[in-house]
């Protein structure tokens, strides 16, 4: 009765919270490729981010966040849709036959490369509520975010990764500039016309950077500063620390604009990365491996979140989340309406943003019925084999314990996250107790998503082990 009572009265509090409040503006920023260790605020020693540092100072920086998934197209799928990857049917970025067909012993679910029109976005839900909408830069999800809820598009296209990261860019919604101009300063000139333009609307910025994605180019005067400093054993590549001064550098222009505009008291600025880093470029010690598997270098993410007094500065929060939680949390600061009938994964935030409590311990998820193949540069320490990144089976974290099960071969592995956050020690067979109590609760999760399971046998398929 205690905890019914504790419920109702949290929930009342929020309600009137939210209600309270003039609907705010948000700036998502969603940087591509981003590894958790790839900020100074996160524990580089390389890579310098004043900008975004600051935000840490000025917000709540969670230590234990989640994309939905280890590459680009299926993360963002689930970001605007609020679902697994099951429900979607967006499972890797074009082909899910990746790698050599002879290596492959299953045939793997065919992939969805365009997001349904059917399902009803964050974009879309806020532009219902009042918002103006707009997304810069990467999309990768259909041809045209104007088909799903922006008003607004500059540079979202099909496409994975630019062409070059200096004009021409050979986007064909994206005009070019000056020769030589560096893309994300120009996404960040597009956006700040944006906020100055929107400053008496209510509106919803998706910045969503195409950097520090490959192809690895920076300018030439940080290429050189980071030339003659001190790598670190993980973070030596000088390019691709310009990279990162010079998307710290437009995310603090980015900021400065609001805070001239007087906007950051009813702004919600949230700051994060699609996937883990490219473990090729930047490793990602002490989580292993990077984008495209799924141990933790491939799905934990940087995340903080802005919002003058309603968020709490320089706060931390070690609470499991995902990038599933966004559309409910979004919505319910907003007072924006769920489309009736469709299912959301995530859950609301807003009792950790605003300090009003916590939230229930739950497992999160992940399935990827395909094959990625593996990257150059390969050392036994990444993965599970030389040939893949990843290959079909499922992953799920619930508390300390993180497990993974294969399809190919049945093999199981667990981990104690408290005690082993880099996966190297298997506890399966150590702990089948705890490993049969999580096998149960994923085959359950499955069972309620309608995830497929590849069992069909590939006939190129050979065994070379």
């Amino acid at each position: 009765m205690k905890t019914l009572k504790f419920i109702f009265i949290l929930f009342v509090t929020i309600a009137n919270f939210c209600s309270a409040q003039k609907k705010p503006n948000i700036v998502y920023i969603n940087i591509d490729d981003l590894g958790w260790t790839d900020l100074a605020c996160y524990g580089s020693n390389y890579y310098e981010t004043p900008n975004i540092d600051r935000l840490v100072s000025m917000g709540l920086k969670f230590t234990d966040a989640y994309a939905s998934a280890s590459n680009c197209a299926p993360s963002r799928a689930g970001l605007l849709t609020g679902q697994y990857s099951p429900r979607h049917g967006i499972y890797t970025v074009n082909s899910s036959e990746r790698g050599n067909a002879n290596d492959r012993k299953l045939i793997p679910t065919a992939n969805t490369v365009t997001l349904v029109d059917s399902v009803l976005t964050i974009a879309e839900a806020l532009k219902r509520a009042g918002y103006i909408t707009a997304s810069m830069g990467k999309w990768h999800l259909g041809d045209d975010p104007k088909t799903q809820g922006f008003d607004i598009n500059i540079g979202g296209n099909h496409s994975g990764h630019p062409k070059s990261y200096f004009s021409p860019y050979q986007n064909n919604n994206l005009t070019d500039g000056p020769i030589g101009e560096y893309l994300t300063d120009r996404l960040t000139d597009e956006a700040i016309g944006f906020l100055r333009n929107s400053k008496n609307k209510t509106f919803f910025l998706y910045m969503t950077y195409y950097t520090v994605h490959t192809p690895i180019q920076g300018k030439e005067g940080l290429i050189n500063k980071y030339q003659k400093k001190q790598v670190s054993l993980q973070h030596k590549n000088a390019t691709y620390a310009a990279m990162i001064e010079a998307m710290d550098m437009n995310v603090g222009r980015l900021v400065d604009t609001l805070e001239e505009l007087k906007l950051t008291d009813n702004t919600l600025i949230v700051f994060t990365s699609d996937n883990g880093g490219l473990f090729t470029v930047s490793e990602q010690f002490p989580l292993k491996y990077g984008k495209g598997a799924y141990y933790e270098g491939g799905t934990r993410v940087p995340l903080i979140i802005r919002w003058d007094g309603k968020i709490k500065a320089n706060s931390v929060s070690d609470v499991p989340v995902i990038n599933l939680d966004f559309y409910p949390t979004l919505l319910e600061i907003s007072n924006a309406s769920y489309k009736k009938n469709q299912i959301q994964d995530g859950i609301s935030l807003t009792p950790i943003l605003f300090d009003l409590g916590t939230i229930k311990e739950r497992a999160l998820y992940w399935h990827f019925p395909i094959y990625l193949e593996a990257q150059n540069g390969y050392n036994e320490y990444t993965g599970r084999d030389p040939y893949f990144r990843t290959r079909p089976g499922s992953t799920m974290r619930y508390g300390k314990w993180k497990l993974h099960q294969y399809f190919e071969d049945g093999t199981v592995e667990l981990y104690n996250l408290d005690t082993d956050l880099s996966e190297q020690n298997n506890l399966a067979q150590i702990n089948p107790e705890k490993t049969s109590e999580l096998i149960n609760m994923l085959e359950i999760w499955r069972t309620n998503t309608n995830a497929p399971i590849p069992d069909q046998l590939n006939p190129q398929y050979i065994n070379t082990k």
